[in-house]
Formats: structure tokens, sequence, C-alpha cells
């Protein structure tokens, strides 16, 4: 693994590789070949930030036909995607704060991609070349919004409603790699990426050709069944194969 994050002691904020609980900072700039400093400093006083800062946040949906069975919907034939506000971004720890107290919130854990390079209009089996890795996500959503709404921005855009991180992991296989949600502890998403409709190079080859995608831009790629309720107090944990766990609790 080769999982990257963004760090901050005081008002010094780096990028750093995390390995075994050290941090080696990052010498140049992490979309240009990064290298790392081979002299490690303990990760003890640090906090860790959102791993990126993307100028857009693109949410798939109905991605897992497991998922669109059990919202009622038809399994797209396209992707389905829509933009999310940039600052709903959460980090690693942060609290997920739901508006509407009498509103249905809910969780759906997913697996996120990060745009290493400028791309528009590529190929599928192009598209690898222009990601820099994958981290950790959950498209928080309010139900009560989106059911009566034709678009679903609005309803998850809210601050906080983009749990995301912790960190960035550069050499992964995203096509087959198990997924899940915990809350309070209690196994609620259980999948793998391999029952994705549309595969993660597909969806940026697909996407590339609607708009220009960005260093450092996210791409949602949608959540597996199971989704369900949240509400203050609660913890939830979003464990993907292969990367640092996410975790949030609500307020």
């Amino acid at each position: 693994m080769a999982a990257i994050g963004l760090f901050q002691k005081g008002d010094n904020i780096f990028y750093a590789k995390v390995e075994d609980g050290d941090l080696y900072k990052l010498k140049g700039d992490v979309f240009s070949a990064p290298s790392f400093h081979k002299t490690p400093i303990a990760k003890k006083g640090f906090r860790t930030l959102v791993p990126v800062q993307p100028s857009k946040v693109i949410a798939v949906g109905l991605n897992y036909a497991d998922h669109a069975a059990e919202s009622g919907l038809e399994a797209p034939k396209t992707p389905l995607f829509w933009l999310k506000s940039p600052k709903s971004i959460l980090p690693d720890g942060g609290k997920i704060e739901i508006p509407f107290e009498k509103h249905q919130t809910d969780y759906e854990a997913e697996l996120a991609i990060v745009i290493g390079r400028s791309i528009r209009n590529v190929t599928p089996k192009a598209a690898s070349r222009y990601i820099l890795g994958y981290t950790a996500a959950q498209d928080i959503s309010d139900r009560t919004i989106q059911k009566s709404e034709s678009q679903w921005a609005r309803a998850k855009s809210f601050d906080t409603f983009t749990p995301l991180g912790p960190y960035i992991e550069t050499k992964i296989d995203p096509d087959c790699l198990t997924i899940q949600l915990f809350k309070n502890g209690q196994l609620c998403q259980n999948s793998s990426t391999s029952q994705m409709i549309f595969s993660c190079s597909e969806l940026v080859s697909f996407i590339s050709t609607n708009m220009t995608l960005l260093p450092g831009d996210v791409i949602l790629t949608g959540t597996p069944s199971g989704v369900g309720p949240i509400e203050s107090d609660d913890t939830l944990e979003v464990r993907i194969q292969g990367l640092a766990p996410l975790v949030n609790s609500v307020k």
C-alpha cells in the first residue's frame, strides 16, 4: 500500500506518506510524481485533514443494482451523476450535522476516486492513468428533501455531508474490494466493488466526456444496499478493503 495523507501541526500543513504509524514528508507536488523524505517523523501531535480540496465533488447514483432495487428505482443504462458542494467535505473524526431534526437522513458508504491529472474525453482503457488513488467516503443524504425534488444536489450538499479520507491509497485495484459500513459497531452494509454496474474506469471516462476533471477532484462511485437512517450520537465507520477506515460521529 502507499497511503498519502494531509496533516497539520500548528500553522504547518503538509502531505506525507503513512507507513506503520510514521509520516514521511512529501517532497514536491502530490499530483506530480511525488517522492518522500526517507527519514520519518512521528505521527504524534498532528491533525489529519481531508486529503484533498477538490474543485468539485461528483456523486454517482444507483451504481449497485441491489441499492437501486431497495430504492425502488431502475438501474441506470448510463452513469447517473450530479455535483455536490466541495464545502460538504468532512475529515475523518469530524461530526456529521443533521440540519433538520425531523427529516430522515441516511448514511451511504462509498469508494471515492481522487483525480491526479487534468482529464477530458479519455477512454476507459486510459482512465487509470489520470487517477491519483482512492479513499473511503460517505454520501450523507437528506431523504425527505431528496424525495421531494427532481434533482438531488441540495439533499446531499449540506455542510458535513461528504465524510472523506483519511488517506489516499495510490496502489490498489479498485475493482474487487470489500466495502462495509458499521453503525455503532453493527454491520449495516456489506458488499464488494465488483458489484458496481459501472467500474471506476468507466465512470472516469464517462464523466470526462461531460466536463473537464482537475487534479484533486473527487468522484463518489455509489453505495451498495443496506443504507439506513442516522441520528445524534451515532458512530459510523466505513471499511473498504486495503484502505484506512473512515470514522465519523453524528450530532
